[in-house]
């Protein structure tokens, strides 16, 4: 038996590996992470409410980093099914905004 977090996990996992055709060798390096809550200080440019994901850019030694945050996302869900529609709207926002298209562009 899975836990929720490993459930979602795995929704993650799944997402990201097809968002990877997206990026290509230019963004082969970034990572993909889950974190339970954003953290309390939204940065400027994002909305005062909990995000569901953020885009950390590039920063010194670290690559770029896609983070998909599991509460707000489940709180927002209504069933397993929504919660995997969800990560697919946000990682595919976070990866046309890393590669500065529409975000109907990304198909994940």
């Amino acid at each position: 038996m899975r836990s929720r977090r490993e459930t979602f996990d795995d929704v993650v996992i799944d997402v990201a590996e097809r968002a990877r055709g997206y990026l290509g060798n230019r963004y082969a390096a970034v990572e993909f992470a889950v974190e339970e809550v954003p953290p309390t200080d939204p940065a400027p440019w994002e909305e005062q409410a909990a995000p569901l994901g953020r885009l950390v850019p590039v920063g010194g030694a670290v690559g770029h980093r896609i983070v998909v945050y599991r509460r707000p996302i489940e709180t927002r869900a209504r069933d397993a099914a929504e919660v995997s529609v969800i990560v697919r709207e946000v990682v595919a926002e976070q990866v046309a905004a890393l590669l500065g298209v529409p975000t109907s562009e990304i198909d994940l």
